[in-house]
C-alpha cells in the first residue's frame, strides 16, 4: 500500500485501486480492507492529487469521498467519464445521502458504499469492479448481420444504435435502470444483455413478471419465508431477492406492484438486505435491480398509483425502447434473423420473403412490435407452400397500403388534410353496418386506430370523426 503521491510512473503500469479521501484514518482503513483481500492502493487527499495520479498510473478500480478539500467527488467522476472511462469509480456518501450518490451514478459511478463503511459491501462492491473487462462492452455487441452476439439485438437504424451504445454503458455500472417500451418490443432481451455485459454475467439472472404474482404472495415470493410462519409453510424458502443474490434481478412491468408492496420494495434495495417472512432479522442481499414497463411510470406518480420515492429509486439511469413503427429500416434484418430462428427450431429450411412481402411489413405499424412479427411469419411459415414467402402469406391486408400512404402519427398526412373538409357531409351517410365494421377492428386491432383505419381503408382523421361523433374518442 502507498500513502501519498508515488514517483511519476509509466501509464502501462497497472495498479489495483485508488483512494480518494481526504480522511487519513479512511484512507488507511480502506487500505488495509483491501490488502486483506489482496489488493494493493494508492491514496490521494485531494481532487489535484488524484487527477495527479491518473496522470502517473492505470488503475482497475477508483474509491472517492463525496467531500474533498478543493471540490467534490462528482469532479472526479465527470473527469474519469472524459479522460479514463473504462475505469470503474465507486463513490463514497454520508449516511442518508442517497440523492447525492445518485447523481454519482448518472454522472457515470458504477456504484456507492455509504459512511459508516461496511467491509462485507466494500467487499462485495470491489469484487464486481474488478470483473469488469477493459474494453468498451458496447464494442462487444457485434453488428454482423445486424444481430448481437449476446440477446439477438437486431437492426441496423440509429435508433439501434444509440441502443446499443446506452447499453454497453449502463453495463459497466451498478445503478438501477428502468426500461421503458411498448409491448413486444424486446425489455426482457435488452435486460439479459444488460447483465450479459457486466461485471454480474456469471452470476444468476433473475426474471419475474411483478404482474403475475398474486398480491397475497409477493412478500413470500420476493423475501422468501421460514417454516411455520404461515399455513403451507413445510420448510424453509428462499425467495426472489435471495435467488439473484450477486447477480440481477430482474422487474418486468414493475408498475403492477400493489402499493403495500412497493413500500417493502423500496425499503429492500435501499437497504440490501430482506427479512423472509416469519424470520427475526434481516439478510443482506446484493443484488442489481433492473426493471421495464410499458406504462408511464410519471403519470402513474401524479395519479397516486406509484411511490415517487421508489420511482427515483429504480429509474437512476432511463432506457428507452423504440417501437417497430419507429425503426422500419430494420425489418429485414429481423425478418431474416427470425426466420433462421423458426428453421433452426422447426428443423426445416429456411424460409425468404418476396419483394411484396417485405414491402407489405414495411408498411404495417406493428402494433405488438417485433412479438407479433414473429408471431405473422411463424403463422405465414405453417401456411405458405412455397419456400419463397409471399404478402399474401403474411395474410396482412394489402389493399390500404396501395391506396393511402402510412399515416403520420404526430400530425395529419397530406391526404388527411384534402379529406378533412368532406368529413362532415359523409357523416350522414353512416350506416349501422359500417358503425359495427368499424368497432369490430377496432377491437381486432386492440383500439390501435392507425391500424384500424388502414384496415377499414380509411384515414386517421376520418376514423377519429367518426369516433367523436359516437362519443367513443377514448
Amino acid at each position: 500500500m502507498n500513502s501519498g503521491l508515488p514517483e511519476r510512473r509509466s501509464r502501462a503500469t497497472v495498479h489495483d485501486v485508488l483512494i480518494v479521501d481526504d480522511e487519513e484514518d479512511i484512507r488507511e482503513l480502506l487500505e488495509l480492507s483491501l490488502l486483506r483481500m489482496g489488493l494493493g492502493a494508492d491514496s490521494a487527499g485531494s481532487l489535484a492529487e488524484a487527477r495527479e495520479l491518473l496522470e502517473s498510473a492505470q488503475y482497475r478500480l477508483c474509491l472517492t469521498d463525496m467531500r474533498l478539500p478543493d471540490g467534490d467527488g462528482l469532479s472526479l467522476v465527470e473527469h474519469i467519464q472524459r479522460h479514463r472511462p473504462n475505469l470503474p469509480v465507486a463513490v463514497i456518501t454520508a449516511f442518508g445521502s442517497i440523492e447525492t450518490a445518485i447523481r454519482a451514478l448518472k454522472l457515470g459511478a458504477f456504484d456507492f458504499v455509504t459512511k459508516p463503511i461496511e467491509l462485507q459491501v466494500l467487499r462485495e462492491l470491489v469484487h464486481h469492479a474488478l470483473k469488469l473487462q477493459p474494453p468498451n462492452p458496447s464494442e462487444a455487441i457485434s453488428e454482423t448481420s445486424g444481430c448481437t452476439s449476446v440477446g439477438k439485438l437486431v437492426g441496423r437504424s440509429p435508433a439501434m444504435t444509440q441502443l446499443r451504445t446506452l447499453i454497453g454503458k449502463f453495463a459497466r455500472n451498478q445503478a438501477p435502470v428502468f426500461i421503458h417500451g411498448e409491448s413486444g418490443t424486446g425489455k426482457e432481451v435488452i435486460a439479459r444483455l444488460i447483465h450479459s455485459l457486466g461485471m454480474r454475467a456469471t452470476e444468476p439472472f433473475v426474471p419475474v413478471n411483478c404482474g403475475a404474482i398474486p398480491p397475497e404472495l409477493m412478500e413470500s415470493e420476493f423475501f422468501g419465508y421460514r417454516k411455520g410462519s404461515f399455513t403451507g409453510a413445510s420448510a424453509d424458502k428462499d425467495g426472489l431477492f435471495q435467488a439473484a443474490n450477486g447477480g440481477t434481478l430482474f422487474l418486468d412491468e414493475v408498475a403492477d406492484l400493489p402499493l403495500s408492496m412497493q413500500v417493502k420494495l423500496l425499503r429492500a434495495i435501499q437497504e440490501r438486505a430482506v427479512r423472509p417472512v416469519g424470520a427475526q432479522a434481516e439478510q443482506s442481499v446484493d443484488v442489481r435491480i433492473l426493471s421495464a414497463s410499458h406504462r408511464d411510470l410519471v403519470k402513474l406518480v401524479s395519479e397516486n398509483r406509484f411511490r415517487q420515492d421508489l420511482y427515483f429509486r429504480i429509474n437512476v439511469l432511463t432506457l428507452h425502447v423504440p417501437p417497430l413503427r419507429e425503426r422500419l429500416e430494420d425489418i429485414p434484418d429481423l425478418a431474416v434473423h427470425l426466420l433462421a430462428r423458426l428453421a433452426e427450431r422447426d428443423g426445416g429450411s429456411v424460409r425468404t420473403l418476396s419483394p411484396a412481402a417485405f414491402s407489405a411489413l414495411r408498411q404495417y405499424s406493428f402494433p405488438g412490435n417485433v412479438r407479433e412479427l414473429e408471431n405473422l411469419l411463424e403463422r405465414a411459415c405453417a401456411l405458405a407452400e412455397n419456400n419463397e414467402m409471399t404478402a399474401e402469406d403474411l395474410g396482412i391486408d394489402l389493399t390500404a397500403f396501395n391506396n393511402q400512404p402510412l399515416m403520420c402519427a404526430a400530425a395529419p398526412c397530406e391526404e388527411e388534410s384534402e379529406i378533412a373538409d368532406e368529413v362532415d357531409g359523409d357523416m350522414e351517410e353512416i350506416s349501422d353496418d359500417e358503425r359495427a365494421q368499424v368497432l369490430k377492428t377496432l377491437d381486432e386491432t386492440r383500439w390501435n386506430r392507425t391500424a384500424a383505419a388502414r384496415k377499414l381503408g380509411m384515414t386517421l382523421r376520418q376514423l377519429r370523426y367518426r369516433l367523436q361523433k359516437w362519443g367513443m374518442d377514448r
